[in-house]
């Protein structure tokens, strides 16, 4: 039996290195999956297109250019030939702007085309996540964080989820968080976060 792990990470960089292990592990690359918010635009390059410059989730543009593309590539084990067209910049009804890879991107492009309701969170019950997980995993994307999804036998996922579990959210504790400030569940009408929410997010969480 195939099941689904998801962690969020409030820090792209731990999201990446997560990645990195999981296939070092053993992990096929199919059966892995990122979704980062990009309401800050820190990725800008168009799937399919040359990359152009840009920077990591949270650091300002004085930080020096950086090929996003290549390095997002490099984390589910592309060349940087081909990270471009393994890259898809989404519009998420449940969450905004969002740059993805892997099977879950392909998935909610293929929902998106499709005309199909219900968008990431739609997408994570889906596959198995328990929706009350999947809603403070949506809203944790939504307020800038990157998620990280893999497909794993039954009887590997308790060796996976001790390697995603470094530097990821406590979703029970972010929950109650979200809730203290008045949240209540992932509202697919409510406005994506502005690049300064974003920033703010990030700064609160910050290890």
């Amino acid at each position: 039996m195939v099941i689904t792990v998801c962690r969020l990470y409030d820090v792209y960089a731990d999201a990446n290195r997560v990645i990195l292990l999981l296939e070092v592990s053993g992990v096929p690359l199919s059966d892995i999956s990122l979704i980062s918010n990009n309401c800050d635009t820190w990725y800008r390059g168009p799937a399919g297109s040359n990359v152009m410059p840009s920077r990591k989730p949270g650091e300002s543009s004085s930080a020096g250019p950086r090929i996003e593309g290549a390095a997002i590539g490099a984390a589910i084990g592309a060349t940087a030939a081909t990270a471009a067209s393994l890259i898809t910049l989404l519009a998420i009804p449940d969450v905004g702007p969002v740059v993805g890879t892997g099977w879950l991107a392909a998935m909610l492009g293929s929902m998106a085309v499709g005309g199909v309701t219900g968008g990431l969170l739609g997408a994570l019950t889906n596959a198995g996540i328990a929706e009350e997980d999947a809603q403070v995993l949506v809203e944790g994307v939504r307020r800038g964080g990157t998620l990280v999804t893999t497909r794993v036998p039954q009887e590997t996922a308790p060796r996976v989820e001790t390697l995603m579990n470094g530097n990821a959210v406590n979703l029970a504790e972010r929950s109650e968080i979200y809730r203290r400030a008045g949240w209540l569940a992932v509202d697919p009408n409510a406005p994506p976060y502005t690049a300064d929410q974003v920033r703010c997010e990030r700064v609160l969480h910050a290890h």
